[in-house]
């Protein structure tokens, strides 16, 4: 539903999901006990005050606990959905409802109302972009260069995102400071790992209810979200094939025990695909015609541009939903392929996303790198800014002490050693 208030204040798919929604967050903060202590500290020393932030997310139970700390901490907050498919509508629904946070967000919403919700979020004149894909900086610098004076910086948390900063800071349009999130080692060592690897698998066999062991599965890129979902898919029993194009991450691959072939060769032998890549097209028309039938891809990357739907599409002489979150595409040769999720990411589609335990790092990140900005406002050049080493640190720190897990530290004799050039053998 739409507000009906003189000033837009969200657009949801129906607030009677509040009541649920509030109960699948409370579930959720259990995990995430990091983010609490983040919390209870803004709430204490606000901030955020009198800064306006747009938030560009998956709007799931772990973005409502980041949404709720920044409002704690004094935030003038709106969240819009990073991904058509990815809204859980009733933590939008609770977000509103309960914590009078302007959400627009439904999920399965089509493009037209995704950019238009990208516009919303623009009309707040952020100072601070929390952004999930770089399109809420991508349309500031292309349509209304005018509101960058209004912005402190930026925070991104996907490789996705960070590769497209990357390109715009080369061609003299990144202006101003952007947090690299995605690769603080409390992000990507374990979202992008241990998150991808178990939710992706989680998704796919929601949608499909298939038995993976046993099945030649094609995992087409080998970083870090590559990495966690050969490593689940195998630690279920499937023969798992990589495709990569960086000659040291195929090394790499291999002697993690996975066979590596090119895409050309791995098209004819796949049962299942899954794509982590960020790039574009990675699964094409020539794999298409190999393929087995009765092949599943899915996207487990941040766009839905990973596998050549549009191609796809000519190719089929009917299309038609299977079950949920999957479709099955008849070709005029006679066999079939099938397609999770609309090749949009598949463990949020059809899915929960990561586990909150995961995410709990990861958001305790977009919060504190937010905080930075707004502590060293005027001071940062503009471009990529990694995270400091010392905010890293503190995060898994607080992490370990929520798992009850305590480590060594050195004592003055080795800490002498190790800075020191003159001591030897």
């Amino acid at each position: 539903m739409t507000a009906t208030s003189p000033r837009l204040k969200h657009e949801v798919k129906d607030l009677a999901l509040a009541p649920l929604g509030r109960q699948r967050i409370e579930w959720a903060g259990r995990e995430m006990p990091v983010l609490r202590q983040i919390r209870d500290r803004f709430a204490l020393e606000k901030p955020f005050a009198g800064i306006r932030i747009s938030a560009c997310c998956h709007v799931t139970t772990e973005t409502a606990h980041l949404a709720i700390a920044l409002k704690a901490g004094g935030a003038d907050a709106v969240l819009i959905a990073s991904n058509p498919l990815s809204t859980q509508d009733d933590v939008a629904a609770c977000l509103v409802a309960d914590y009078d946070i302007p959400v627009f967000a439904m999920k399965g919403e089509d493009n037209d109302t995704y950019h238009r919700h990208v516009q919303i979020a623009l009309d707040h004149r952020p100072n601070i972009i929390i952004d999930d894909g770089s399109d809420v900086v991508a349309t500031l610098i292309q349509q209304r260069p005018h509101q960058i004076a209004d912005l402190i910086g930026t925070t991104e948390e996907t490789t996705t995102g960070i590769v497209r900063l990357r390109a715009m800071f080369r061609d003299g349009v990144l202006t101003f400071p952007a947090m690299n999130v995605n690769d603080a080692d409390t992000k990507h060592f374990f979202d992008n790992r241990y998150g991808t690897g178990q939710s992706t698998l989680d998704g796919i066999i929601r949608a499909t209810n298939i038995l993976l062991a046993g099945k030649n599965i094609v995992v087409v890129g080998y970083g870090w979200c590559g990495k966690g979902t050969a490593l689940r898919a195998h630690g279920l029993g499937a023969n798992v094939i990589i495709t990569e194009i960086d000659p040291i991450r195929a090394i790499e691959a291999v002697m993690d025990g996975f066979r590596v072939l090119p895409m050309a060769e791995a098209a004819s032998i796949g049962d299942l695909f899954i794509t982590v890549t960020g790039n574009k097209h990675v699964i094409r028309a020539e794999h298409f015609d190999v393929m087995k039938d009765g092949a599943i891809v899915c996207n487990s990357g941040h766009f839905d541009l990973e596998i050549d739907l549009k191609t796809l599409g000519e190719k089929a002489t009917e299309i038609k939903n299977v079950r949920p979150f999957t479709q099955e595409y008849r070709l005029h040769s006679g066999k079939s392929i099938v397609v999770l999720g609309e090749g949009r990411l598949i463990n949020l589609a059809a899915a929960e996303g990561h586990p909150s335990a995961v995410m709990d790092m990861s958001f305790a990140n977009q919060a504190l790198a937010a905080e930075y900005l707004v502590i060293n406002k005027g001071k940062l050049e503009a471009g990529l800014h990694s995270i400091p080493t010392e905010i890293d640190q503190n995060i898994a720190l607080l992490k370990l002490q929520a798992m009850g897990i305590k480590i060594d530290t050195l004592t003055l004799e080795q800490d002498e050693y190790i800075n020191s050039w003159t001591s030897g053998t």
